[in-house]
């Protein structure tokens, strides 16, 4: 059940109108309920993966508390940690893995592994298992207290707006909302309209640009070698745009639906291609992702405390992880690497950068050098979008090589843009639902505000003209749009 469907539309207006007049004591039974038919829609039969993943760490977090020993406490945590990740590896990289095997044992030939098994990815597995795991993690280190009732943690691992592609919420967080669920007055008008509009917005960046901007990219990227620099170029940098546009918008209808309900969830991207570093980039993209690896990966490798030998190594696993997290593919492992060897090479050319900008006099708070930093960060992450898009290494070098050695400059003026897929019309339409997104993002960025909370404080008129005009721009011009359909979720396959 995709949120940009009909399904959802009957969906989430049936959960929120029972959710508001039922008694508050099983306020929690009903969206756990509500929580388990949103992620059956898509195949029954794998909600008994996310039960038992509940199941197991629900158990181990009970064991790790009642523990006396270390060394047992340690053991519940390992034995929990291999199972859920076992069940993660199995449906999502077991054949990479075989396949991978499969070509290296063929080049010193040895007999390949006979590969016969076909497992369909279970939407969400990476996110409802990490956000499992970060919960016995937190037990296990004390932080939180473990669930002892398994209902609200089935929730907690299974709350539908958040379920299938995050944010990836943490205990502290989304389980103590659930705790005190029967103590919060979940009617609130502010909570309402600030998350009605919240949905708006993040509908309108999903379905009129993400999936208009997918056309072109998807155009180019499938027929590559019939193009130059000039297309290749915009497929890459629409690329850049549709990944931010869909799982933002995702993200943004998410965090809008559990507001209609009374919730709270964390803010997931922070104008990220306003990023004046790579380092500053991953402060700001993903949020929920980038700080699980920081806090559970990178900081028990040791982090910053440590030489910077290590400390450039513990940076290379966390980002290699991360980078295979997205999926089963060597495209994913490069783009990974390619984030490492940015931080690394940022880091060791620090002081050497600063040196030059003193020595030479930059003025390194103007707006033009701050600017610089903004394109330079945002061509660094973008060629590496270009691995991640990619079907592999070798399309990808192949597209890389192509963009720089087909030059064609006539094609900013002979009309090539509008023949990439969308017609003038469409195009138009697109330049001005980026415009108005740069709009907002300049609001997020230098007001610190999102588009809820500054409408908030606009006049009543201006708050809702905008408001249906960003539902009749979804209507008319997203999904049920002239040749187009709302695509599903770039991050549901993650």
């Amino acid at each position: 059940m995709l949120f940009n469907s009909i399904d959802f539309i009957i969906f989430f207006p049936i959960v929120v109108l029972v959710y508001y007049i039922i008694p508050r004591k099983i306020r929690y039974i009903w969206l756990l309920v509500a929580s388990y038919y949103f992620y059956m829609s898509w195949n029954a039969q794998y909600a008994l993966l996310i039960l038992f993943s509940t199941l197991t760490t629900w158990a181990a977090g009970l064991a790790v508390e009642k523990a006396e020993k270390q060394s047992s406490k340690k053991i519940a945590l390992i034995l929990c940690l291999v199972v859920n990740l076992g069940i993660l590896f199995t449906f999502k990289y077991l054949n990479f893995f075989i396949d991978s095997l499969n070509v290296l044992f063929d080049r010193f030939g040895i007999q390949i592994i006979e590969n016969n098994l076909s497992l369909l990815l279970p939407v969400g597995i990476s996110f409802y298992t990490f956000q499992a795991l970060g919960y016995i993690i937190d037990v296990y280190r004390g932080e939180i207290k473990a669930e002892k009732n398994p209902i609200m943690y089935a929730l907690f691992v299974s709350f539908f707006p958040q379920l299938v592609a995050g944010p990836i919420e943490r205990s502290k967080n989304l389980l103590s909302q659930v705790q005190n669920l029967h103590n919060i007055k979940v009617w609130n008008y502010n909570n309402f309209t600030s998350g009605f509009i919240t949905m708006a917005w993040g509908m309108f960046i999903k379905m009129v640009i993400a999936d208009r901007v997918a056309v072109v990219v998807n155009t180019v990227f499938d027929s590559f070698y019939m193009y130059g620099t000039f297309a290749l170029a915009a497929a890459a940098i629409g690329f850049a745009l549709q990944i931010y546009c869909d799982f933002m918008g995702y993200s943004t209808i998410a965090v809008g639906a559990a507001k209609m309900m009374g919730f709270n969830l964390m803010e997931n991207f922070n104008t990220p291609y306003m990023a004046k570093s790579i380092a500053e980039f991953w402060r700001r993209w993903h949020i929920s992702l980038s700080t699980w690896f920081r806090d559970y990966v990178y900081i028990p490798l040791g982090g910053n405390r440590c030489s910077k030998a290590r400390r450039y190594f513990n940076l290379m696993v966390t980002f290699t992880v991360s980078g295979l997290w997205h999926g089963a593919n060597w495209t994913f492992f490069v783009w990974g690497v390619i984030h490492g060897i940015y931080q690394i090479v940022g880091d060791m050319t620090k002081a050497f950068r600063q040196k030059i900008y003193s020595r030479y006099n930059f003025k390194t708070g103007s707006f033009s050098f701050k600017l610089g930093q903004v394109l330079t960060t945002f061509i660094l992450v973008d060629f590496a979008w270009i691995f991640f898009r990619a079907d592999s290494i070798a399309i990808a070098f192949e597209y890389i090589k192509r963009m720089f050695t087909q030059w064609d400059p006539w094609s900013f003026f002979n009309g090539e843009l509008y023949q990439l897929g969308l017609g003038r019309f469409e195009f138009n339409i697109l330049i001005v639902s980026v415009a108005i997104l740069f709009l907002a993002e300049m609001i997020r960025y230098f007001r610190k505000q999102s588009v809820a909370e500054f409408l908030k404080e606009q006049c009543l008129p201006f708050r809702w003209a905008v408001v249906m005009g960003l539902i009749l721009a979804c209507i008319v011009y997203g999904m049920y749009g002239i040749n187009f359909d709302s695509a599903q979720f770039i991050y549901f396959q993650f």
